[in-house]
């Protein structure tokens, strides 16, 4: 069938995880970032998008505090219960769009403990990806010298790093190609660290668009600091 009007563009922002590297107690999408969770501040930029088809937030199906985010009764976002991995979380994503989606419909992945993401950022990725039939990522060239380590962390070699990125999200597919190759990989239980390996496993080649790298991605307790430090700036600089 062919695509009459132009592709929408969805998000899915898995949330299903713990986050145990954070030693919180809680799941650290539920950690505050000033007066807003982690959560709240990632899902209010992707909301502030123009023409966002909708949301999807695939949970944990033992999460009990989404509830008290009134955030998620917004009429774009849409909540399911996720699965045991990440990428089991975003197939469930790409189910529940199945019978709202067309097979040329755009889908980012957006991390949930991604919140310093700029609109402008977003909005470049979605132009130059424009028309590939593939999609591809945000990504930043790797800067810092890599070393690979061996026995007992004994430096072995210094990597060349001239062809290295480091992977961030949005990662943006066309909706049947990343929900075939999910599907594929996952039964074949690969190892899928990311929307765009699951792609590569499948023999397709995404494109990188490089990113900012204040998009950072909230693991440990200092990052925390770090993201809220970011967000300040941002909005001094209206971004």
């Amino acid at each position: 069938m062919p695509l009459l009007t132009p592709p929408r563009y969805w998000f899915v922002i898995p949330a299903a995880g713990i986050g145990a590297r954070m030693g919180a107690g809680k799941p650290k999408q539920y950690l505050m970032l000033g007066d807003k969770t982690i959560l709240e501040h990632t899902l209010l930029r992707i909301l502030a998008l123009p023409g966002l088809a909708g949301i999807v937030v695939p949970l944990s199906s033992e999460d009990s505090y989404w509830t008290s985010l009134t955030i998620l009764q917004h009429p774009l976002v849409h909540t399911i219960h996720g699965g045991t991995t990440r990428a089991d979380s975003v197939l469930s994503g790409l189910d529940y769009l199945a019978d709202k989606s067309h097979a040329l419909d755009w889908v980012l992945v957006h991390d949930a403990a991604r919140p310093c993401v700029t609109v402008e950022n977003i909005q470049t990725l979605c132009n130059e990806l424009s028309d590939s039939d593939i999609g591809g990522i945000l990504a930043v060239p790797v800067s810092d010298t890599l070393k690979q380590v061996v026995n007992k962390k004994e430096i072995q070699t210094t990597v060349d790093r001239s062809a290295l990125w480091q992977a961030q999200t949005p990662q943006m597919f066309r909706y049947k190609l990343l929900r075939d190759c999910l599907t594929q990989t996952i039964a074949n239980n690969e190892t899928i660290t990311d929307e765009s390996s699951a792609i590569e496993l499948c023999g397709y080649k995404p494109l990188v668009v490089e990113g900012r790298a204040d998009n950072i991605k909230i693991t440990r307790p200092d990052d925390l600091l770090l993201a809220e430090f970011i967000l300040q700036q941002q909005q001094k600089s209206h971004v």
